[in-house]
């Protein structure tokens, strides 16, 4: 189960999935998925990751909704395949754009421990168009399928624009109470683009000791002033080879971002 350790902070790498079947940029080797999701779950296992999490980010232009049956099932194996090379650490799931209820049948079938919803109340201005949050159906196909999987759900996520003026002080209270989120989601604007510092501060003071993750934009430059009021993050880009998101995982660099979060300590 995915859970805060006491004086730590939790260290979520990213599996960022290729290109899967039926994507524009699929490439027909069905087989370079899985080697590269292997050998970046490696690399994340070995530099000291405390969970795991796979996303389809090869698939642009992403769906506004459901996924077609072969992502599903290329994300399935996918996952399959990064949860046997981490062992006892725990994984998870974001099917993009925001395809909570197959990220849920993705954990009920291969034992996946949480998944990521980019909307998961209220709605977003994005560039797969408005989407709308679905918590209700969500948290009741969770407690059908696996009650246990944890929901991590961005507030004001990237890529996006509030499709309303509320601040994400009171999205994320929304969230959390509304939409019975288990962890609350800060990220910047873009992907590996870090939040501003000083929204952190006011989400923190309103939801307490609810957990809160940074999900966009952490390195080694600006950890330590984004964690200062959060519990942990979701790191993709800054793990990879020269921090460039096409890259595979560079190990050295998850070391380093783990000594760094390491010495951190509880907030």
């Amino acid at each position: 189960m995915l859970k805060l350790a006491r004086g730590e902070k939790l260290l979520i790498g990213v599996v960022h999935s290729l290109a899967t079947p039926g994507a524009p940029r699929f490439s027909g080797d069905r087989g370079a998925i899985l080697r590269r999701a292997l050998d970046d779950a490696r690399a994340l296992v070995d530099g000291g990751c405390d969970a795991l999490i796979v996303e389809n980010f090869g698939d642009v232009p992403f769906f506004a909704g459901a996924v077609p049956p072969e992502t599903v099932a290329s994300l399935a194996m996918t996952l399959s395949t990064v949860i046997a090379i981490a062992g006892e650490l725990p994984v998870g799931i974001n099917v993009l754009r925001n395809d909570a209820r197959a990220a849920l049948g993705l954990c009920a079938a291969t034992g996946a421990q949480f998944v990521r919803i980019n909307v998961h109340t209220g709605a977003a201005v994005t560039d797969q168009g408005v989407i709308e949050g679905r918590a209700s159906e969500t948290l009741r196909e969770r407690a059908r399928l696996c009650p246990a999987v944890a929901l991590l759900c961005d507030v004001h996520v990237k890529h996006a624009t509030p499709l309303g003026r509320e601040s994400a002080r009171d999205a994320a209270l929304d969230t959390l109470h509304r939409g019975l989120a288990d962890f609350l989601i800060l990220s910047g604007s873009a992907t590996g683009s870090a939040p501003d510092p000083r929204e952190i501060a006011p989400v923190r003071t309103a939801v307490g000791d609810a957990p809160i993750l940074i999900g966009s934009g952490v390195d080694a430059r600006n950890a330590r002033q984004l964690l200062a009021k959060a519990d942990g993050a979701i790191v993709g880009t800054s793990l990879k080879r020269d921090g460039r998101v096409s890259e595979p995982v560079d190990a050295a660099r998850v070391a380093k971002l783990r000594k760094l979060f390491d010495s951190l300590g509880a907030r």
